[in-house]
């Protein structure tokens, strides 16, 4: 299964961008997917996550309210749209699945990354 990120880029804080992610394999589109992120220098983290009928959603606290993950499994595809970016949110973003259990760690499947910078 390869799962294929885009939409990352440069931008100023308060600016918005929409990362997708789009899944080789259909056996993964009911598949719990999710969106980490590593900055350098430290440790990745956890984002967001949404479940495999898109009714749960999941965020970490920095970024509640300004993102939102959505999916659409007619197209085996997870969105991350990112509203008033900060130049903390600058990081490596990594779409993930996985076929069940904890939306907060432990995934199959990881993309190859895409960055995105928050300029001040």
């Amino acid at each position: 299964v390869q799962l294929v990120e885009l939409g990352g880029g440069l931008v100023q804080a308060g600016a918005s961008l929409t990362l997708s992610c789009a899944a080789s394999d259909r056996t993964v589109s009911m598949y719990v997917k999710g969106w980490f992120r590593q900055a350098p220098g430290k440790e990745r983290e956890f984002v967001a996550a949404i479940d495999g009928n898109g009714d749960s959603t999941f965020y970490r606290g920095s970024v509640k309210g300004r993102f939102t993950i959505s999916r659409e499994n007619n197209k085996n595809t997870v969105f991350l749209q990112m509203n008033s970016l900060k130049p903390e949110d600058t990081a490596v973003y990594y779409c993930t699945a996985k076929r069940s259990g904890s939306p907060y760690n432990v995934y199959d499947y990881w993309g190859q990354g895409t960055q995105v910078t928050v300029s001040s």
